[in-house]
């Protein structure tokens, strides 16, 4: 079977994490970095050795040996990196946020179906055991009715803070960068709500530090999302139903997160099991990207279109009502 051949737009800490997990991938193999300098380009294929190390975006864009492109680049440069290699022919895998607001989303869409070639939001967690184990307690009923999802997220940023922590211009804040994951897992568990009240505390910078989200449902059902930058919080996610809970534990949005179950009304506690691997966790969404494209796919089934849209449409309304605004709105 033919390897698909990978490089990876940017060079930064994530990069580097999905650059480890990509070695777990049978079939995947990392020939390319691209960097906005050749030394950064090096120092990368120092630690992970690749084929080629360009010193520009567009020229890994324009590497003809390579089928599909991770984007690990801040928030901001999502929308113009994801263009530029689609552009070029290029697969896509694009990390999360996939845009800066849903007007870049749709375009980004739009140009990946004019050009049939394939494109996905990188929301990990959505490929991971615990969450893959969670959809499935719940769709066996285990839970009866879910008619609540409390998430929260939360740490202290340790010096140096990375400047995009607080950087308007880098799509700083809570929201798009840890915020986002709470909204994901209430979206996944209770859809699209009908009613959104959100509130945010700014930072110096004007982005927010803290906001807090509720989602409100016709047939009764609440979301309470909470995330901060000022705060370390227990960062796991509770859903519960008539017929019992389940909690994903601390880091609920990564392979770490363990889930637990507590059936009915008693206070008894399931350790659900969990088939693991090593590894930081991005290789599961690198393995359904080589799926997708064996099978010819322009379109994740699992991480759909409709969902990014979804996702972006339900931050776009936070940040409006919540009084977040960025450069690029």
């Amino acid at each position: 079977m033919k390897t698909i051949r990978w490089g990876i737009l940017g060079a930064g800490r994530i990069a580097r994490k999905f650059a480890t997990d990509l070695k777990l991938v049978e079939d995947a193999g990392l020939i390319a970095i691209g960097s906005r300098s050749q030394q950064s380009a090096d120092d990368f294929s120092a630690e992970f050795p690749v084929k080629y190390r360009h010193d520009s975006y567009e020229a890994l864009a324009q590497n003809p040996e390579v089928d599909v492109i991770y984007i690990a680049t801040p928030h901001v440069l999502h929308y113009e990196n994801t263009l530029l290699c689609l552009a070029h022919n290029k697969a896509v895998l694009c990390e999360k946020p996939f845009a800066m607001n849903v007007r870049q989303a749709n375009e980004m869409i739009a140009t990946a179906k004019a050009k049939k070639l394939f494109l996905m939001e990188a929301l990990w967690t959505k490929f991971q055991p615990h969450f893959l184990k969670m959809q499935e307690m719940i769709g066996q009923g285990m839970l009866g009715d879910v008619r609540s999802v409390l998430v929260n997220f939360g740490f202290i940023p340790q010096a140096p803070v990375p400047k995009r922590i607080f950087d308007p211009a880098l799509g700083g804040g809570t929201l798009l960068d840890i915020g986002i994951y709470n909204v994901f897992m209430a979206l996944n568990v209770l859809g699209k709500p009908d009613h959104i009240d959100a509130v945010m505390t700014p930072a110096p910078t004007g982005v927010d530090e803290m906001c807090a989200v509720t989602f409100r449902y016709n047939n009764g059902a609440l979301a309470q999302l909470f995330s901060s930058f000022t705060a370390n919080l227990a960062t796991d996610a509770d859903i519960g139903g008539t017929g019992g809970r389940i909690r994903l534990t601390s880091r609920f949005y990564e392979t770490s997160s363990g889930v637990e179950y507590f059936p009915g009304r008693v206070n008894t506690r399931e350790v659900v099991p969990l088939a693991k691997e090593t590894g930081f966790g991005y290789q599961y969404e690198a393995r359904h990207v080589n799926d997708c494209l064996r099978k010819g796919l322009a379109e994740s089934p699992v991480m759909s279109f409709a969902d990014t849209l979804l996702m972006m449409e339900t931050l776009d309304k936070i940040r409006e009502i919540a009084g977040i605004r960025y450069p690029a709105d």
